[in-house]
């Protein structure tokens, strides 16, 4: 009877962990399915594919790059029909249509057909004719158009960098300097006394304030005529329909022949544009270019969070397990951070609008920079008030864990160690913590993980959909915590819901989300890689 008692046990126990190990293989079966579904979808964006050209059994023309091939429903006999990027969106208004295969009479694929990548109104499709500089023809016809369009573009690019270098260097100084001389002479209205010397003062301000003027109104004349060297040569470009349009040749970033490139020309754009992709700011509303302030703002943001939620949840944790007496009180604490992590996200969104924004930033606003008013400086959101909502969502996760890895301490480690003549601190922080440091680790990774993903909140206290400057900048004081900030989960979200384009902007959803989960991984590897090295150093741990 015992034996049969045994028997099912050791049956039911199998059949239990058999069913765990099914549970963990379909949960590894769905990550690798999301994480192919992502690579699919959004590294697929940047091949470049042949243009084509069909002409329809109704007179049309079309042609464009053939994204999707889908069996027609209900027809008889089967067959299938096609969604083509066909651009030109400030010509047609439209940037995909679908074509059914049987209203196709004629396709091919025209070697001198020409995909242009521009700043505005996306992909142009269609035929080179002329270039032209302030109305007089440069070039004419598609080969001689085509052999002196490279240069031109290069030289094109090269305007257009002196342009940014001038927007955001000299120009960005002296309208950073005239700002702070602004503030200044509101200072000195505001604080001081009248007389001489306040007088005196005002005056050397505001002459050097007609300087720097003076000074700035010459690099916008500059910036002016840089502008109008950029835009004079112009690009006459003819669609499959034969309507004629004339685009700056400032506003092509790329000129490609899709169907006389090979392999290797592919591959070699593939990888410029991936490149462009993680290392440049957007364009056409987030529609297209690069993602890199997006990028930029996420790490920023996830590292400002560790560097506050560390200290306040390990030194909370270290009072709840090592010095507080335990009791009702403490048994209370820890139940409202246990509840405290089931909080809605929302909430310590607008917890961080009224408290960080609202009052701390607030009073900043009042006791440094009251001369700015009503202009807020910091009672506005921002990545610093981003960083610490998020920290104060996440601080439990750190406690909790942080608490789980000092249990693990074994108690005679403490006793040792005050045994050999240590103090109760000294033991906590040269024996404790560093045995401990691996289920700190825990916790802090847990926490950058759901930072790094966390959306609601932040589109209260600081996170836009555009931001024109970083929060790091070659401006004193250089990082500028008060500023807005770009988030890639929030571009995901702009770009999937809130785009006018919805079409068009799908495989960048997808490169996106790819490379959001690549960065979390990247900063959960490195975490990982320091606790597994603390948990081989102190091997007494069990974390």
């Amino acid at each position: 009877m015992r034996g049969r008692i045994h028997g099912s046990r050791d049956r039911l126990g199998d059949g239990l962990t058999s069913l765990c190990a099914a549970a963990l293989a379909l949960n590894v079966v769905l990550v690798l399915g999301l994480l192919g579904v992502l690579a699919t979808g959004g590294l697929s964006a940047f091949w470049q594919g042949a243009l084509v050209r069909l002409e329809l059994d109704d007179g049309r023309r079309i042609l464009g790059e053939v994204r999707d091939v889908e069996p027609m429903p209900a027809s008889s006999p089967p067959t299938t029909r096609s969604r083509l990027e066909v651009g030109n969106r400030d010509v047609t208004g439209l940037d995909f249509v679908w074509v059914d295969g049987p209203a196709i009479t004629r396709q091919d694929r025209p070697a001198d057909a020409v995909l242009l990548e521009r700043l505005a109104y996306g992909n142009f499709y269609g035929f080179v004719a002329e270039i032209r500089r302030s109305g007089d023809v440069l070039a004419s016809g598609p080969e001689e158009v085509w052999r002196a369009l490279a240069p031109l573009l290069e030289r094109k690019r090269d305007e257009a960098l002196t342009i940014e270098r001038l927007e955001r260097g000299e120009i960005g100084r002296v309208n950073h300097h005239i700002e702070r001389l602004r503030l200044a002479i509101r200072r000195i209205e505001s604080r001081e006394p009248a007389g001489p010397a306040r007088s005196a003062r005002l005056a050397a301000l505001l002459l050097e304030q007609a300087h720097a003027q003076t000074a700035y109104e010459t690099l916008a004349l500059r910036l002016t005529a840089l502008r109008e060297t950029w835009l004079a040569d112009t690009l006459v470009v003819e669609t499959v329909d034969g309507v004629r349009r004339e685009i700056p040749l400032g506003h092509v970033v790329r000129a490609l022949r899709p169907n006389r490139m090979g392999q290797l020309d592919r591959l070699r754009l593939y990888a410029a544009r991936v490149v462009e992709f993680v290392s440049e700011e957007p364009r056409e509303s987030n529609t297209e270019g690069g993602i890199f302030p997006a990028i930029f703002g996420t790490v920023m943001m996830v590292f400002l969070m560790s560097f506050v939620v560390a200290p306040f949840g390990v030194l909370a944790a270290l009072y709840l397990r090592e010095y507080a007496r335990q009791g009702l009180l403490v048994r209370l604490v820890r139940i409202a951070v246990n509840n405290l992590a089931g909080v809605p996200s929302i909430v310590f969104g607008v917890f961080g609008l009224g408290f960080f924004v609202y009052v701390v930033g607030g009073s900043l606003d009042r006791w440094l920079a009251p001369e700015a008013l009503p202009t807020p400086t910091f009672g506005t959101g921002g990545i610093l008030w981003a960083s610490l909502t998020l920290a104060l969502l996440t601080v439990p996760v750190v406690i909790v864990a942080t608490e789980e890895g000092l249990a693990a301490v074994p108690r005679v480690v403490r006793e040792g160690s005050r045994a050999l003549g240590a103090t109760k601190f000294e033991t906590t922080w040269r024996v404790v913590v560093p045995a401990a440091a691996p289920g700190i680790l825990t916790g802090l990774i847990l926490a950058m993980a759901r930072a790094a993903g966390e959306v609601a909140p932040l589109m209260i206290v600081g996170m836009v959909k555009l931001a024109p400057t970083l929060p790091v900048d070659g401006m004193p004081p250089f990082v500028h915590l008060e500023r807005k900030f770009m988030h890639l989960g929030f571009h995901i979200y702009d770009l999937g819901f809130q785009s006018p384009n919805v079409e068009a902007t799908k495989p960048l959803v997808f490169a996106t989300a790819l490379l959001l989960i690549a960065i979390v991984t990247l900063m959960n590897l490195a975490a990982i890689a320091v606790r597994n090295h603390l948990r081989r150093k102190y091997s007494g741990s069990a974390v």
